[in-house]
Protein backbone atom coordinates (compact mmCIF):
# COMPACT_ATOMS: atom_id res chain seq x y z
CA UNK A 1 0.00 0.00 0.00
CA UNK A 2 1.09 3.58 -0.62
CA UNK A 3 2.45 5.57 2.34
CA UNK A 4 -0.58 7.83 2.69
CA UNK A 5 -2.87 4.79 2.84
CA UNK A 6 -0.74 3.27 5.60
CA UNK A 7 -0.92 6.56 7.50
CA UNK A 8 -4.70 6.66 7.12
CA UNK A 9 -4.98 3.09 8.39
CA UNK A 10 -2.79 3.87 11.40
CA UNK A 11 -4.92 6.94 12.25
CA UNK A 12 -8.15 4.93 11.87
CA UNK A 13 -6.93 2.12 14.11
CA UNK A 14 -5.61 4.56 16.70
CA UNK A 15 -9.07 6.19 16.83
CA UNK A 16 -10.63 2.75 17.17
CA UNK A 17 -8.20 1.76 19.92
CA UNK A 18 -8.70 5.01 21.86
CA UNK A 19 -12.39 5.76 21.31
CA UNK A 20 -13.99 2.67 19.68
CA UNK A 21 -14.91 4.90 16.73
CA UNK A 22 -14.38 4.61 12.99
CA UNK A 23 -15.06 7.59 10.77
CA UNK A 24 -15.38 11.23 11.70
CA UNK A 25 -18.79 12.93 11.24
CA UNK A 26 -18.62 15.99 9.03
CA UNK A 27 -21.56 17.65 10.79
CA UNK A 28 -22.82 17.76 14.42
CA UNK A 29 -25.02 14.91 15.67
CA UNK A 30 -28.12 14.91 17.81
CA UNK A 31 -27.88 13.95 21.51
CA UNK A 32 -28.11 10.17 20.97
CA UNK A 33 -26.87 10.13 17.34
CA UNK A 34 -29.89 8.07 16.33
CA UNK A 35 -33.11 8.18 14.32
CA UNK A 36 -34.98 8.83 17.57
CA UNK A 37 -33.32 12.22 18.01
CA UNK A 38 -36.28 13.29 15.88
CA UNK A 39 -38.93 13.86 18.52
CA UNK A 40 -41.70 11.27 18.61
CA UNK A 41 -40.01 8.64 16.44
CA UNK A 42 -39.59 5.19 18.00
CA UNK A 43 -37.96 1.92 16.91
CA UNK A 44 -38.73 -1.65 17.95
CA UNK A 45 -37.22 -5.06 17.17
CA UNK A 46 -38.18 -8.70 17.38
CA UNK A 47 -35.31 -11.14 16.78
CA UNK A 48 -35.50 -14.85 15.97
CA UNK A 49 -32.27 -16.81 16.50
CA UNK A 50 -32.97 -20.55 16.39
CA UNK A 51 -30.34 -22.68 14.67
CA UNK A 52 -30.64 -22.16 10.93
CA UNK A 53 -33.36 -19.54 11.37
CA UNK A 54 -31.64 -16.19 11.98
CA UNK A 55 -33.98 -13.34 11.12
CA UNK A 56 -36.32 -10.75 12.62
CA UNK A 57 -38.46 -7.64 12.25
CA UNK A 58 -37.75 -3.96 12.87
CA UNK A 59 -40.50 -1.35 13.24
CA UNK A 60 -40.12 2.40 12.74
CA UNK A 61 -43.05 4.13 14.42
CA UNK A 62 -43.53 7.86 13.67
CA UNK A 63 -45.43 10.15 16.05
CA UNK A 64 -49.21 10.31 15.81
CA UNK A 65 -52.09 8.22 17.09
CA UNK A 66 -53.46 7.39 13.63
CA UNK A 67 -51.32 7.86 10.53
CA UNK A 68 -54.17 6.75 8.27
CA UNK A 69 -56.34 9.72 9.26
CA UNK A 70 -53.36 12.07 9.81
CA UNK A 71 -50.64 11.00 7.35
CA UNK A 72 -47.15 12.50 7.32
CA UNK A 73 -45.26 13.99 4.34
CA UNK A 74 -43.05 11.30 2.81
CA UNK A 75 -40.65 10.97 -0.12
CA UNK A 76 -38.89 8.01 -1.74
CA UNK A 77 -35.70 7.46 -3.72
CA UNK A 78 -35.23 4.12 -5.48
CA UNK A 79 -31.49 4.12 -6.10
CA UNK A 80 -31.59 0.59 -7.50
CA UNK A 81 -34.82 -1.32 -7.80
CA UNK A 82 -33.99 -5.03 -7.47
CA UNK A 83 -36.33 -5.30 -4.47
CA UNK A 84 -39.74 -6.49 -3.31
CA UNK A 85 -41.15 -3.75 -1.07
CA UNK A 86 -44.83 -2.95 -0.68
CA UNK A 87 -46.38 0.51 -0.52
CA UNK A 88 -43.80 2.56 -2.43
CA UNK A 89 -46.01 3.26 -5.48
CA UNK A 90 -48.68 5.09 -3.51
CA UNK A 91 -46.11 6.93 -1.39
CA UNK A 92 -44.53 8.21 -4.61
CA UNK A 93 -47.97 9.16 -5.98
CA UNK A 94 -49.46 10.89 -2.93
CA UNK A 95 -46.36 11.79 -0.89
CA UNK A 96 -47.93 10.46 2.31
CA UNK A 97 -46.95 7.94 4.99
CA UNK A 98 -50.11 6.19 6.27
CA UNK A 99 -48.63 3.51 8.54
CA UNK A 100 -45.55 2.73 10.59
CA UNK A 101 -42.71 1.17 8.57
CA UNK A 102 -41.78 -2.49 8.96
CA UNK A 103 -38.51 -4.10 7.83
CA UNK A 104 -37.65 -7.79 7.54
CA UNK A 105 -36.42 -10.40 5.06
CA UNK A 106 -37.59 -10.63 1.46
CA UNK A 107 -40.07 -13.47 1.88
CA UNK A 108 -41.70 -11.87 4.94
CA UNK A 109 -43.16 -8.86 3.11
CA UNK A 110 -46.65 -10.37 2.88
CA UNK A 111 -46.70 -10.97 6.62
CA UNK A 112 -45.60 -7.40 7.29
CA UNK A 113 -48.32 -6.08 4.98
CA UNK A 114 -51.03 -8.03 6.82
CA UNK A 115 -49.70 -6.91 10.20
CA UNK A 116 -49.86 -3.24 9.24
CA UNK A 117 -53.37 -3.66 7.80
CA UNK A 118 -54.62 -5.27 11.04
CA UNK A 119 -52.96 -2.50 13.05
CA UNK A 120 -54.64 0.20 10.92
CA UNK A 121 -58.07 -1.49 11.10
CA UNK A 122 -57.82 -1.65 14.90
CA UNK A 123 -57.42 2.14 14.94
CA UNK A 124 -59.92 2.86 12.13
CA UNK A 125 -62.70 0.20 12.05
CA UNK A 126 -64.36 1.60 8.87
CA UNK A 127 -61.13 1.31 6.87
CA UNK A 128 -61.85 -0.38 3.52
CA UNK A 129 -65.62 -0.11 4.09
CA UNK A 130 -66.92 3.43 4.25
CA UNK A 131 -63.31 4.69 4.11
CA UNK A 132 -60.55 3.98 1.56
CA UNK A 133 -58.02 1.19 2.04
CA UNK A 134 -54.70 1.82 3.76
CA UNK A 135 -51.25 1.83 2.17
CA UNK A 136 -48.88 -0.20 4.39
CA UNK A 137 -45.17 0.42 3.90
CA UNK A 138 -42.93 -2.64 4.31
CA UNK A 139 -39.39 -3.05 2.97
CA UNK A 140 -36.92 -5.90 2.87
CA UNK A 141 -33.44 -7.26 2.28
CA UNK A 142 -32.45 -10.85 1.51
CA UNK A 143 -30.92 -12.49 4.60
CA UNK A 144 -30.78 -15.93 2.94
CA UNK A 145 -27.04 -16.43 3.55
CA UNK A 146 -27.38 -16.61 7.34
CA UNK A 147 -31.10 -17.37 7.56
CA UNK A 148 -33.12 -20.27 6.15
CA UNK A 149 -35.39 -17.85 4.32
CA UNK A 150 -37.59 -20.67 2.97
CA UNK A 151 -38.69 -21.43 6.54
CA UNK A 152 -41.00 -18.38 6.34
CA UNK A 153 -40.39 -18.00 10.06
CA UNK A 154 -41.48 -14.37 10.49
CA UNK A 155 -45.00 -14.21 11.96
CA UNK A 156 -47.60 -11.52 12.48
CA UNK A 157 -47.03 -11.91 16.22
CA UNK A 158 -43.36 -11.01 15.74
CA UNK A 159 -44.22 -7.97 13.65
CA UNK A 160 -46.85 -6.84 16.17
CA UNK A 161 -44.32 -7.26 18.97
CA UNK A 162 -41.82 -5.04 17.13
CA UNK A 163 -44.51 -2.36 16.77
CA UNK A 164 -45.61 -2.58 20.39
CA UNK A 165 -42.05 -2.69 21.77
CA UNK A 166 -40.97 0.44 19.91
CA UNK A 167 -39.06 2.92 22.07
CA UNK A 168 -36.71 5.86 21.72
CA UNK A 169 -33.80 3.70 22.92
CA UNK A 170 -33.17 0.66 20.74
CA UNK A 171 -30.49 -1.92 20.00
CA UNK A 172 -28.39 -1.84 16.84
CA UNK A 173 -26.34 -4.36 14.90
CA UNK A 174 -27.43 -8.02 14.78
CA UNK A 175 -31.01 -7.39 15.93
CA UNK A 176 -34.49 -7.36 14.45
CA UNK A 177 -34.54 -7.24 10.67
CA UNK A 178 -30.75 -6.90 10.75
CA UNK A 179 -30.07 -10.17 12.56
CA UNK A 180 -29.39 -12.18 9.40
CA UNK A 181 -27.89 -9.43 7.23
CA UNK A 182 -24.33 -9.16 5.86
CA UNK A 183 -22.38 -6.04 4.87
CA UNK A 184 -19.01 -5.88 3.07
CA UNK A 185 -18.72 -9.63 3.67
CA UNK A 186 -18.90 -9.01 7.43
CA UNK A 187 -21.86 -9.01 9.81
CA UNK A 188 -24.25 -6.19 8.88
CA UNK A 189 -27.63 -5.19 10.26
CA UNK A 190 -29.25 -2.17 11.89
CA UNK A 191 -27.36 1.10 12.21
CA UNK A 192 -28.37 4.66 12.97
CA UNK A 193 -27.12 8.24 13.09
CA UNK A 194 -28.48 11.78 13.25
CA UNK A 195 -27.40 15.25 12.18
CA UNK A 196 -28.50 18.71 13.30
CA UNK A 197 -29.81 21.26 10.78
CA UNK A 198 -29.13 24.62 12.48
CA UNK A 199 -30.75 26.68 9.70
CA UNK A 200 -34.08 25.00 10.42
CA UNK A 201 -33.59 24.39 14.14
CA UNK A 202 -34.27 20.79 13.20
CA UNK A 203 -32.80 17.29 13.20
CA UNK A 204 -32.45 14.60 10.54
CA UNK A 205 -32.18 10.98 11.71
CA UNK A 206 -31.25 7.90 9.68
CA UNK A 207 -31.74 4.18 10.28
CA UNK A 208 -30.27 1.62 7.87
CA UNK A 209 -30.80 -2.06 7.22
CA UNK A 210 -27.32 -2.76 5.80
CA UNK A 211 -26.91 -5.86 3.64
CA UNK A 212 -24.66 -4.85 0.74
CA UNK A 213 -21.25 -4.84 -0.99
CA UNK A 214 -18.13 -6.97 -0.82
CA UNK A 215 -15.10 -6.71 1.46
CA UNK A 216 -12.80 -5.52 -1.32
CA UNK A 217 -15.05 -2.44 -1.74
CA UNK A 218 -14.60 -1.34 1.88
CA UNK A 219 -11.75 1.18 2.14
CA UNK A 220 -9.91 -0.89 4.73
CA UNK A 221 -10.95 -4.19 3.14
CA UNK A 222 -7.49 -5.07 1.75
CA UNK A 223 -6.03 -4.80 5.26
CA UNK A 224 -8.79 -6.94 6.80
CA UNK A 225 -8.89 -9.73 4.22
CA UNK A 226 -5.61 -11.43 5.28
CA UNK A 227 -6.98 -11.78 8.83
CA UNK A 228 -10.01 -13.71 7.58
CA UNK A 229 -8.73 -16.55 5.39
CA UNK A 230 -11.93 -18.50 6.07
CA UNK A 231 -14.22 -15.64 4.96
CA UNK A 232 -16.83 -16.60 2.36
CA UNK A 233 -17.16 -13.73 -0.14
CA UNK A 234 -20.46 -11.90 -0.16
CA UNK A 235 -22.37 -12.02 -3.43
CA UNK A 236 -22.33 -8.61 -5.05
CA UNK A 237 -26.10 -8.37 -5.01
CA UNK A 238 -26.77 -7.12 -1.52
CA UNK A 239 -29.18 -4.35 -0.62
CA UNK A 240 -29.78 -1.53 1.82
CA UNK A 241 -32.92 0.10 3.15
CA UNK A 242 -32.50 3.64 4.47
CA UNK A 243 -35.18 5.28 6.60
CA UNK A 244 -34.88 9.01 7.26
CA UNK A 245 -36.96 11.08 9.65
CA UNK A 246 -36.83 14.83 10.21
CA UNK A 247 -38.73 17.46 12.13
CA UNK A 248 -37.88 20.00 9.42
CA UNK A 249 -41.02 21.31 7.67
CA UNK A 250 -40.40 19.68 4.27
CA UNK A 251 -42.93 18.49 1.71
CA UNK A 252 -42.90 15.16 -0.14
CA UNK A 253 -40.94 16.48 -3.13
CA UNK A 254 -38.22 17.94 -0.92
CA UNK A 255 -38.10 14.77 1.15
CA UNK A 256 -37.60 12.76 -2.02
CA UNK A 257 -34.62 14.93 -2.94
CA UNK A 258 -33.14 14.41 0.52
CA UNK A 259 -33.69 10.64 0.31
CA UNK A 260 -31.77 10.58 -2.97
CA UNK A 261 -28.70 12.06 -1.21
CA UNK A 262 -28.33 8.85 0.79
CA UNK A 263 -26.56 7.54 -2.28
CA UNK A 264 -23.67 9.94 -1.69
CA UNK A 265 -23.13 8.47 1.76
CA UNK A 266 -23.15 4.93 0.37
CA UNK A 267 -20.67 5.91 -2.32
CA UNK A 268 -18.22 7.18 0.27
CA UNK A 269 -18.23 3.73 1.85
CA UNK A 270 -17.68 1.84 -1.40
CA UNK A 271 -21.18 0.91 -2.59
CA UNK A 272 -21.99 1.31 -6.26
CA UNK A 273 -25.52 -0.18 -6.52
CA UNK A 274 -24.90 -3.57 -8.08
CA UNK A 275 -27.21 -5.11 -10.67
CA UNK A 276 -29.02 -7.28 -8.14
CA UNK A 277 -29.26 -4.78 -5.31
CA UNK A 278 -32.32 -3.14 -3.83
CA UNK A 279 -31.16 0.25 -2.56
CA UNK A 280 -34.13 2.29 -1.37
CA UNK A 281 -34.38 5.41 0.81
CA UNK A 282 -37.58 6.65 2.43
CA UNK A 283 -37.73 10.05 4.14
CA UNK A 284 -40.63 11.42 6.18
CA UNK A 285 -41.24 14.61 8.12
CA UNK A 286 -43.05 14.84 11.43
CA UNK A 287 -44.06 18.47 10.77
CA UNK A 288 -46.36 20.54 8.52
CA UNK A 289 -44.69 21.79 5.37
CA UNK A 290 -44.26 25.56 4.92
CA UNK A 291 -41.42 26.27 2.51
CA UNK A 292 -37.99 26.58 4.20
CA UNK A 293 -35.24 28.78 2.71
CA UNK A 294 -33.04 27.32 -0.03
CA UNK A 295 -29.87 27.21 2.10
CA UNK A 296 -31.71 25.13 4.69
CA UNK A 297 -32.72 22.61 2.00
CA UNK A 298 -29.06 22.29 0.97
CA UNK A 299 -27.99 21.70 4.57
CA UNK A 300 -30.60 18.95 4.90
CA UNK A 301 -29.16 17.19 1.85
CA UNK A 302 -25.62 17.30 3.25
CA UNK A 303 -26.91 15.87 6.53
CA UNK A 304 -28.60 13.01 4.65
CA UNK A 305 -25.36 11.87 3.02
CA UNK A 306 -23.28 12.22 6.18
CA UNK A 307 -25.79 10.48 8.46
CA UNK A 308 -26.29 7.60 6.00
CA UNK A 309 -22.55 6.96 5.80
CA UNK A 310 -22.22 6.84 9.58
CA UNK A 311 -25.39 4.80 10.10
CA UNK A 312 -23.84 2.03 7.97
CA UNK A 313 -20.62 2.23 10.01
CA UNK A 314 -22.78 2.03 13.13
CA UNK A 315 -24.41 -1.16 11.84
CA UNK A 316 -21.03 -2.74 11.16
CA UNK A 317 -19.54 -1.73 14.51
CA UNK A 318 -22.56 -2.77 16.60
CA UNK A 319 -23.12 -6.12 14.89
CA UNK A 320 -22.12 -9.33 16.63
CA UNK A 321 -20.88 -12.33 14.65
CA UNK A 322 -23.62 -14.75 13.58
CA UNK A 323 -23.51 -18.38 12.41
CA UNK A 324 -26.70 -19.67 10.84
CA UNK A 325 -28.06 -21.47 7.78
CA UNK A 326 -25.86 -24.40 6.61
CA UNK A 327 -23.17 -23.25 9.03
CA UNK A 328 -22.64 -19.98 7.16
CA UNK A 329 -20.80 -17.40 9.24
CA UNK A 330 -20.28 -13.65 9.19
CA UNK A 331 -17.61 -12.17 11.50
CA UNK A 332 -18.01 -8.90 13.38
CA UNK A 333 -16.00 -5.89 12.20
CA UNK A 334 -15.18 -4.79 15.76
CA UNK A 335 -13.40 -8.10 16.42
CA UNK A 336 -11.42 -7.78 13.19
CA UNK A 337 -10.46 -4.19 14.03
CA UNK A 338 -9.22 -5.31 17.45
CA UNK A 339 -6.96 -7.90 15.79
CA UNK A 340 -5.77 -5.43 13.15
CA UNK A 341 -5.01 -2.80 15.80
CA UNK A 342 -2.90 -5.31 17.73
CA UNK A 343 -0.86 -6.04 14.60
CA UNK A 344 -0.45 -2.46 13.38
CA UNK A 345 -0.19 -0.48 16.63
CA UNK A 346 1.99 -2.99 18.49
Amino acid sequence: MMAFQQAQLHALLQRWHDHQQVGVPRMPSGPSNSLCDVTGVRVGHETLAQGEVQTGVTAIVPPGDNLFTQPLPCGVAVLNGFAKPVGLVQVEELGQLQTPILLSNTLAVGTLFTTLVRDAIAKTPELGRTLPTVNPLALECNDGWLNDIQALAVTEAMAQAALHNADTHFARGSVGAGHGMSCFGLKGGIGTASRLIPELNATLGVLVLANFSTLDRLQIGPFIEPLLPELTPQRDAGSIIIIMATDAPLDARQLGRIAKRAGAGLGRLGSYWGHGSGDIAVAFSTQPTPQPPEEAKLESMLCAADATEHAVLDALLCAEAVTGFRGHHRPALRQVLDRLAQNVLA
